[in-house]
C-alpha cells in the first residue's frame, strides 16, 4: 500500500509542490543525493573513489515537456563527461531516455543520446540508459538497439526483474553483447505487465542473474577499463543480500573472475554491504543521483524503503 502511494505521489505534480516546499524533505532525500550541483556530485565520488568505490553519475530529470528542455539536460551531461575527465574520476554516467527528450520524439531521444555517447567516446566513458516505466521499455531497448548497430559500443541498458518479458529482453540483450544493469523494478506496474508479489520478482532476479552471468562466462573478449569507467557485461544492483549471495555463488560455481561481474549501490544506503563486497574483491559501483529535480527520485526511494517511509508520514502528521 505505502509503495503504491509513494509511486503514485512521484507523479503528481501538485503533490511535489507541496512537499518540495518543506526543508525536511530535502533533508530527508539528502541522504540519497548527492547535491544540487555538478560541483558537489563531483566531490561526493572523489570521496567514493579514495575509498576504492566506482560511482555512476544520475544527473536527475526524466520527462522533459519541450525539446528546449531537452537540448539543456543533454548540455548538462555533456558537462558532466567533460568534468569527469578533467577531474580523471572513476566514473561514468546514467541517464534516462525521457531526459533526452524521448517522451516528446523518440527520434530526439535518439539524436540527443548519440550526441552524448559521441562525447563519452571521446573522453573514454560510458553511459547506461536507465529504464523507466513500462510505456518506455521497447523504446528504449530499440534506441539502444540502435545505437550498437551504428557502432557506439560504450552504452548499456537496465533489465527490470519484476517485469514478465525480461528473460526475452535479457536475452535479446546478451546477443547484441550490451551491458546490463540488472534491478528490480521502482515504478507501479499492472498485474498483466509485472510479478505482483516479491517472491516472484526476487525469483526472476535470480533467474535473470544466472543468464547475464552465464553470458558473461561466454564473452570472453569484453573488456573492463581499468580506469573503472566501462563495467563489466553484467552489474548486480540490489540492496537484498540474498539476491547478492545468489550471485556471488553463481560466480564462484561459474568460475568467473571478480573483475566480470559489478556490483552495484544506491548512494547513502547500505555503506557496509559496500564496503564488505569490496573487500572481497568485487567492484562495487555506487549509483550517484544529485540536481534540482531529485522529488520523483525521492518519492521511489521512500516506496522501497518502509523504515524511510514510515519516518517521513510520522513528520507529516505532526505538522
Amino acid at each position: 500500500m505505502l509503495r503504491a502511494l509513494f509511486i503514485s505521489l512521484s507523479k503528481a505534480a501538485w503533490a511535489q509542490g507541496w512537499i518540495t516546499r518543506w526543508g525536511l524533505a530535502w533533508r530527508v532525500a539528502s541522504r540519497f543525493i548527492a547535491g544540487d550541483t555538478i560541483a558537489q556530485a563531483l566531490a561526493a565520488v572523489r570521496q567514493l573513489n579514495q575509498q576504492g568505490l566506482l560511482a555512476t553519475l544520475d544527473p536527475l530529470g526524466e520527462n522533459t515537456q519541450t525539446r528546449e528542455d531537452a537540448a539543456q539536460a543533454t548540455l548538462v551531461i555533456l558537462n558532466l563527461l567533460d568534468e569527469i575527465e578533467r577531474q580523471d574520476l572513476r566514473a561514468n554516467v546514467s541517464i534516462k531516455l525521457s531526459q533526452l527528450g524521448g517522451v516528446i520524439d523518440p527520434q530526439l531521444g535518439y539524436d540527443n543520446l548519440c550526441r552524448v555517447l559521441q562525447r563519452a567516446g571521446e573522453r573514454r566513458n560510458f553511459i547506461c540508459v536507465d529504464m523507466e516505466d513500462s510505456s518506455l521499455t521497447e523504446v528504449t531497448l530499440d534506441v539502444v538497439g540502435r545505437c550498437r548497430q551504428q557502432g557506439m559500443n560504450n552504452v548499456g541498458t537496465v533489465i527490470q526483474s519484476y517485469l514478465y518479458r525480461s528473460e526475452d529482453d535479457t536475452r535479446r540483450l546478451i546477443e547484441q553483447g550490451v551491458a546490463v544493469r540488472l534491478v528490480k523494478g521502482a515504478y507501479q506496474e499492472p498485474a498483466h505487465l509485472a510479478y505482483p508479489k516479491k517472491r516472484d520478482v526476487d525469483a526472476a532476479f535470480d533467474r535473470l542473474t544466472d543468464m547475464l552471468l552465464r553470458g558473461a562466462q561466454a564473452a570472453a573478449d569484453w573488456q573492463v577499463s581499468e580506469d573503472g569507467r566501462f563495467p563489466p557485461l553484467p552489474a548486480i544492483a540490489t540492496h537484498d543480500e540474498q539476491r547478492i549471495l545468489y550471485a556471488l555463488n553463481q560466480t564462484r560455481d561459474l568460475y568467473l573472475h571478480a573483475h566480470q561481474v559489478e556490483f552495484q549501490l544506491l548512494y547513502g544506503i547500505r555503506r557496509d554491504l559496500q564496503a564488505s563486497l569490496a573487500k572481497q574483491g568485487y567492484p562495487v559501483r555506487i549509483y550517484v543521483p544529485f540536481g534540482s529535480h531529485w522529488y520523483p527520485y525521492f518519492m521511489r526511494r521512500l516506496a522501497e524503503r518502509p523504515a524511510n517511509a514510515w519516518f517521513f508520514i510520522r513528520y507529516l502528521l505532526q505538522r
